[in-house]
């Protein structure tokens, strides 16, 4: 007979100490995300504050989880400096459930590590819904919007932030003015073709913004008729997406004219020629430059189309479009790198008009005549 495991009575702190030695490892494997890796991280640190870092871990209980997250919740978000941001104190439903999910992982974790003998988070409080749906930012946007939002972010187009200019000035930076007044762009900070190829990645394949910012240019095999992206995602699982013509002829136009122009400003860093897309100043772009790029994109956009817009609103209208016409969306969950077709369908935004164009397709839809119009007797064809 096998004796049972023997119980280390840990600390909440050594506890903590010894998960987040083990999720620096999955990180450095590939299995976590930094981006992941960092939120883990972060929510465990928080956790171990509120819960006392001399306590032993085992005589945490799924009540004490429970008056911890309400402890969580209430505390301010530090994200926010500015209090009118935010409406309401404390954190946001979606956010503590976050931390929820993060403590939830680092149980699992210690149970398996015997480390607490039943996991407490078995007895807490289920976790509470998100009510309402996406904010606007971050849902699909129409196949009218998009095609706009291509043209907007194409080389020479015009409107506010046009230009292709994508990073602010340093403190101390001469900005060349324009005609009225307006930012001239100097041709070496003329960005327009990265961005270009940025927002069309973003738009025709879905990617994870994170994804794109650490894309290498040896991810890209370029081949003659045909350039594949070999995408690492979540958990390190890779992905291969083929790019349609005019998207590679962008990616061409990119890598000949304008990023050996930004990799020859850092010619010493390694990361820099291993960079597919790069700042002016010749290092990787992050995510937040992205997110840059796409909101002066978006300022240059028709006000017919324009509204506010995130890198993971596009790629939730990669998903809707994809399916609107009519691809399986088990296709769209590969594209996208989703273990789950169920995941991909909290992505299926409902397209404006679509319920109505179903209406008038129904094949009843004719079937009611004006009361105005004569009978037709019975047997004639129906015009």
């Amino acid at each position: 007979m096998v004796a049972p495991p023997r119980l280390d009575r840990l600390t909440v702190a050594e506890a903590v100490r010894r998960y987040l030695a083990s999720v620096e490892v999955e990180t450095l494997r590939g299995v976590l995300s930094p981006t992941t890796g960092r939120s883990y991280a972060r929510d465990v640190a928080e956790f171990a504050r509120l819960a006392g870092g001399d306590r032993v871990l085992d005589d945490v209980t799924g009540t004490d989880v429970d008056h911890l997250l309400v402890r969580y919740q209430s505390a301010p978000d530090a994200r926010y400096t500015d209090p009118g941001r935010k409406p309401g104190p404390g954190r946001t439903t979606a956010t503590v459930n976050r931390f929820r999910q993060s403590v939830s992982r680092f149980f699992s974790h210690a149970a398996r590590e015997c480390w607490v003998q039943a996991d407490p988070m078995q007895w807490a409080a289920p976790p509470a819904k998100v009510r309402g749906g996406l904010r606007t930012a971050r849902t699909a946007l129409s196949a009218s919007a998009a095609r706009s939002l291509l043209e907007a972010a194409a080389p020479g187009a015009t409107g506010p932030g046009a230009g292709g200019r994508s990073e602010p000035a340093s403190a101390g930076q001469r900005r060349p003015k324009g005609s009225a007044g307006s930012e001239a762009v100097r041709p070496d900070q003329d960005l327009a073709l990265r961005d270009r190829l940025v927002v069309a990645l973003l738009l025709v394949l879905g990617p994870r913004v994170s994804e794109l910012a650490r894309a290498d240019v040896a991810d890209l095999i370029r081949e003659p008729g045909e350039t594949r992206w070999r995408i690492h995602g979540k958990g390190g699982t890779p992905r291969t997406v083929t790019l349609s013509p005019p998207l590679a002829r962008a990616l061409e136009d990119y890598l000949e004219r304008l990023r050996p122009e930004l990799a020859a400003r850092r010619p010493d860093d390694a990361d820099t020629q291993r960079a597919l897309l790069l700042s002016w100043r010749g290092r990787r772009i992050d995510t937040q430059a992205v997110r840059g790029l796409l909101r002066r994109a978006v300022d240059r956009m028709p006000a017919t189309y324009r509204r506010e817009a995130t890198p993971h609103a596009l790629r939730h209208t990669t998903a809707t479009l994809l399916v609107a016409e009519g691809w399986d969306v088990k296709v769209v969950a590969e594209l996208l790198g989703h273990a789950s077709i169920a995941t991909t369908g909290v992505y299926l935004d409902r397209i404006e008009g679509e319920l109505a164009a179903a209406i008038r397709a129904h094949p009843l839809s004719g079937a009611l005549t004006d009361p105005a119009m004569p009978r037709q007797p019975a047997g004639d064809p129906v015009p």
